[in-house]
């Protein structure tokens, strides 16, 4: 990273990790609605954070290149645990690092050249058990876990436009990948995230920093690869990289819809 991209990370991480510990304040009444959460469809397993510091952000470096910005959806079982404190080290993470070691002409190590982040850090066994928080917790809770997409969507979005523009000229421009999106539409968990990333977008003061915000199927049960192969087969003689930017734009237009640039006045 160059030294403004380096500072840029560094007021992320830090202004995040103050986020989740006041975000932790509410530890007690999370813990009981998620391990309600997942009585039906999980097997018992020890909820030991209820809400995740991605505690890999504290192994990342001035040193390291920067490619990309993963955003999954919230802190899974493996996610959680007292040993871990990473996002995306369950199942789903490891189809993300496969899937990139496989592809090494995008020059991207998981695991080194990430920024992997998620919509929310209240964790949940399944994403769909925020539903359950939501219907069944209390004002506070349901307040936690909409604000805080808001403000995680805040922070990444100036995080990647940093970046961007701390980057040297000709060098790897970092890009934004939204994976999940079937809880982005509709009634979806995610809108607040949605539309509050939109909304961070229209204000930087050129529209070039959304053009290299995309959107895809999630990780979790191959679904990434399986809509990629599907669209790659749907257009022979696309290479992986252009297909992947045809990919991430066409459901970042389902999404998001155009965008309205509107440049923050002083």
């Amino acid at each position: 990273m160059t030294q403004n991209q380096w500072e840029a990370f560094y007021e992320f991480r830090e202004a995040y990790r103050a986020c989740c510990g006041e975000w932790s304040a509410l530890s007690g009444a999370l813990k009981d609605l998620q391990k309600a959460a997942a009585e039906k469809d999980t097997p018992e397993y020890a909820v030991e954070n209820s809400v995740v510091y991605n505690t890999a952000y504290d192994k990342i470096f001035r040193e390291d290149d920067i490619h990309l910005i993963v955003i999954g959806d919230n802190p899974g079982k493996e996610e959680q645990r007292a040993d871990r404190q990473s996002y995306l080290v369950g199942q789903s993470g490891r189809l993300a690092e496969g899937f990139f070691k496989r592809n090494p002409e995008l020059k991207t190590d998981f695991r080194r050249n990430v920024i992997i982040c998620n919509k929310t850090p209240v964790h949940t066994a399944k994403t769909n058990h925020l539903k359950y928080l939501l219907k069944n917790g209390p004002r506070e809770v349901c307040d936690l876990i909409m604000q805080s997409q808001v403000k995680c969507a805040e922070l990444i979005a100036d995080l990647h436009h940093k970046l961007i523009r701390g980057a040297e000229k000709g060098s790897f421009i970092p890009e934004l990948w939204l994976v999940g999106y079937a809880e982005l539409k509709g009634r979806g968990l995610f809108l607040p995230y949605r539309d509050s990333l939109k909304n961070r977008y229209q204000i930087f003061e050129s529209k070039d920093f959304w053009s290299h915000v995309y959107v895809y199927q999630h990780f979790s049960m191959n679904r990434f690869s399986l809509d990629l192969k599907d669209f790659m087969r749907k257009n022979e003689g696309m290479d992986l990289e252009r297909s992947l930017k045809a990919l991430g734009c066409l459901h970042k237009e389902e999404i998001f819809g155009p965008l309205e640039h509107n440049v923050k006045k002083n």
